[in-house]
């Protein structure tokens, strides 16, 4: 277990995570602010960017467990995403659509917060948001961060206006 939460904890995902993963991020309504569902091939290949970085930084996105079922209903943690010219550490945050509107999104994200300035030791810590994704804002919000800079990510073959949420330490 890397961290715990009064409702859930966290620990690193595993190839058996695989079909948790997938209810995730191949359901379309979870995924519109990655322009749709991934395909088996992109589910995996997400699954192995958070392995290799559990090995290369200690952190990925992390399982997040709901303890009193023992279900992994999403995923949380810190990572290093380019922005710009730059890396930045970023708490990123994705949950089953069935678990929306509970609250597991800002437990989960400031428990990341707390690991990242006490842990990592970080001065600073974001989360990269598009620009249509209110509920993600809403989050980044609730964990006291406010938008720092706009830049516009080409992903997928479309052009993604993306806000940078930041909090200092």
């Amino acid at each position: 277990m890397i961290l715990e939460t009064e409702r859930l904890y966290f620990r690193e995902m595993e190839q058996s995570d695989y079909g948790a993963l997938c209810q995730i991020l191949q359901d379309e309504e979870t995924m519109y602010a990655y322009e749709g569902a991934f395909s088996d091939v992109e589910a995996q290949e997400w699954l192995d960017r958070q392995l290799s970085r559990y090995q290369k930084w200690g952190f990925g996105l992390w399982a997040v467990i709901l303890k009193e079922t023992g279900e992994m209903i999403g995923q949380c943690g810190l990572t290093m995403q380019p922005w710009k010219d730059e890396e930045v550490l970023e708490i990123g945050y994705l949950f089953r659509r069935q678990y929306w509107h509970r609250g597991y999104a800002i437990e989960a994200a400031e428990a990341c917060k707390k690991y990242a300035f006490t842990v990592l030791d970080a001065e600073e810590v974001c989360s990269i948001i598009r620009d249509t994704n209110t509920a993600s804002q809403n989050v980044a919000r609730r964990n006291g961060m406010t938008v720092a800079d706009r830049w516009v990510k080409h992903y997928r073959g479309v052009d993604m206006p993306h806000e940078l949420y930041v909090v200092k330490r």
